[in-house]
């Protein structure tokens, strides 16, 4: 496998800085964190700041190949590639070695990405792999939640959680001059290492037996710290909903900058108010999203909800490369949030994911720099100026030095699509010179794609009603089979512990 140059960025304290009592307000503040995140703060951790597949996958091989005792593994995707067998075939070597390795991937990740052949020589070896949550009799909607984590300990000693699949796509294709996915994650060591086991052995306990006791580490943990950074580690599950409320109450207590990075954001209405609420405080809230999605159904709806936070002052920027797979964020210097949770229902309600909450202001420093080299290659999204009827001036702010330029009034004929065309080729010539956008009327899209749907699906009810019908009732089936099932299986449990009730008495 070749790799761009590795992209790592190692964090430690220069010197220690001196023990300071903590004010009421401090612990009030780590209560409400701890509570929020519903995970402790961790201190004497060391973290380094991985950017990009290329770091990635060099560290998590080079971790795996030095394994002496396990190695456990968790990714939504392994894709049957170059990527994929290399990791593949460094599991194997382990182990032939007689490493332990557990290894689990997500059903509809991997759906079109592997089969089960491509790990038969994993299981030749002596290794062992599951599958998350395929679908199953009994339970007609479980294929929903699905494990989006991104995580890998070896030995017990090192950790990685990340954003980052195990597939070429990271790596772009310079053949076809398609550049690297921009993603980010971190390695961890010290006591965040038995909080991602934890978390591993989580997600392995639902897809079958219990994880067996795990071997000693091959070197003693050291009884002093291994740095001096405090963490939470986030292990989420469905409905538990950690990221979520942590995310809303950092929205609510930054005071100076809050930067989002995200891959595949759908605020909710209850996150949106936050940050709009912080921006209209005087917060420097700002939004890093992609250009070019991998989703596009995601990107339309993230574009449809721009508008309400461009008005409230919060800056939108999209990302000029191939796509933006990064989740991070980063408040007021201090705190900083990176792993695999979306700014997304899906992510905080319904899937497992884990992410590392770090409170130390040298590591949110390197993050909050990474985030202003990121905007050097992103357009900024700014609002259309628009005049009032009354003439009194432009009922929306446009974020921009530039005049505004006049409202083209579209008439009808070929005119007017010749005035929008030239009008549209302008903003794109404008915003390759000044790195800004302007935002068009995008919640029109969603609405117009919508209609066309719906009128296919008309037509094709009216003029081939089977169509229609045949699925809805092959739907109807599936849930009345599964619900059945369940039904079954909760009375055959109520009659046996009637029955054992029974022969207490």
């Amino acid at each position: 496998m070749k790799a761009p140059r590795r992209q790592a960025i190692a964090y430690t304290r220069p010197m220690p800085t001196p023990l300071i009592p903590p004010t009421p307000s401090r612990l009030l503040a780590e209560q409400a964190l701890s509570r929020a995140a519903g995970a402790p703060l961790l201190s004497g951790n060391a973290v380094q700041l991985l950017i990009d597949a290329a770091a990635h996958y060099e560290a998590w091989l080079a971790a795996i190949r030095g394994a002496q005792h396990r190695v456990l593994l968790e990714n939504y995707i392994v894709r049957d590639d170059e990527v994929g067998r290399a990791f593949r075939d460094a599991l194997v070597e382990r182990a032939r070695s007689g490493v332990f390795i557990a290894v689990v991937t997500d059903w509809v990740g991997c759906l079109g990405q592997s089969r089960r052949s491509f790990w038969a020589p994993l299981h030749a070896a002596g290794g062992e792999v599951r599958v998350f949550n395929p679908p199953r009799l009994g339970q007609p909607l479980g294929w929903i939640s699905r494990d989006h984590r991104k995580l890998l300990v070896v030995d017990g000693v090192q950790g990685f959680l990340s954003g980052v699949c195990i597939s070429a796509k990271w790596l772009g294709d310079e053949r076809r001059n398609v550049p690297p996915w921009r993603d980010t994650g971190v390695a961890l060591q010290g006591p965040a290492v038995a909080e991602l086991e934890a978390a591993f052995a989580q997600s392995w306990g639902e897809t079958g037996a219990a994880l067996r006791p795990l071997p000693a580490a091959p070197v003693p943990v050291p009884e002093s710290p291994v740095g001096e950074v405090s963490l939470r580690v986030i292990a989420t599950q469905p409905s538990t909903a950690g990221t979520y409320r942590l995310d809303q109450l950092i929205a609510s207590m930054a005071r100076k900058t809050l930067w989002l990075t995200d891959a595949y954001f759908v605020g909710v209405a209850p996150y949106v108010q936050a940050l709009i609420a912080a921006a209209r405080d005087g917060v420097d809230v700002r939004l890093l999203v992609p250009g070019s999605s991998d989703i596009p159904a995601v990107a339309g709806m993230s574009r449809s909800g721009y508008r309400p936070l461009l008005k409230a002052g919060i800056r939108v920027f999209e990302w000029n490369g191939s796509m933006l797979h990064a989740k991070t964020a980063v408040a007021d210097g201090q705190w900083a949030r990176v792993g695999s949770s979306n700014l997304n229902i899906a992510s905080w309600l319904g899937n497992h994911e884990i992410d590392v909450a770090v409170e130390d202001d040298g590591f949110a420093g390197q993050l909050a720099a990474q985030y202003e080299k990121d905007l050097g290659n992103a357009t900024e999204i700014v609002l259309a100026s628009r005049r009032r009827r009354n003439g009194q001036g432009s009922s929306e702010q446009v974020r921009s030095s530039e005049a505004r330029p006049p409202r083209v009034r579209h008439a009808g004929g070929s005119s007017g699509r010749a005035a929008a065309g030239a009008l549209r080729i302008a903003n794109s010539v404008g915003a390759a010179l000044t790195n800004r956008r302007v935002l068009g009327d995008t919640s029109s899209s969603p609405l117009m794609i919508g209609a066309g749907v719906l009128l296919a699906l008309a037509v094709v009810a009216f003029l081939w009603p089977a169509w229609i019908g045949w699925p809805f009732g092959v739907i109807a089936a599936w849930f009345a089979l599964n619900l059945g099932i369940r039904s079954w299986r909760v009375r055959k449990r109520r009659w046996r512990e009637l029955r054992d009730a029974g022969d207490d008495d």
